[in-house]
């Protein structure tokens, strides 16, 4: 099970409105792929469809798309999104990384 706070909730339906006036049948995708300053990290993106494997979940309204490979280091993740000085980002908290870098994207498990 995954977490979208109120903030990143709001930004999600922000990002899907612009897009879907052009893909009008979305779906928030979230995926951890190896890379990063730590060895893994989070990519969300907007895609049309479900593949073989995929679990969808709603959290919030939101219909959230996490491939089978991924599902295992999201298990209890929050997503947050704020704005400072520099601008808005999403930020992660994850219960089973032992490790995360300073930009909050890379993370390590084990």
């Amino acid at each position: 099970m995954i977490h979208l706070s109120p903030a990143a909730v709001s930004e999600i339906r922000r990002l899907k409105s612009k897009q879907q006036q052009q893909q009008p049948n979305l779906l928030f995708r979230l995926a951890v792929k190896v890379g990063g300053c730590s060895g893994w990290y989070y990519d969300m993106y907007f895609d049309e469809t479900v593949k073989t494997g995929d679990r969808t979940l709603e959290c919030e309204g939101i219909q959230v798309v996490i491939d089978s490979e991924s599902f295992n280091y999201v298990d209890g993740l929050t997503i947050d999104y704020s704005e400072d000085l520099m601008g808005g980002a999403f930020r992660f908290q994850n219960p089973q990384a032992n490790a995360t870098c300073g930009c909050g994207n890379s993370f390590a498990i084990g």
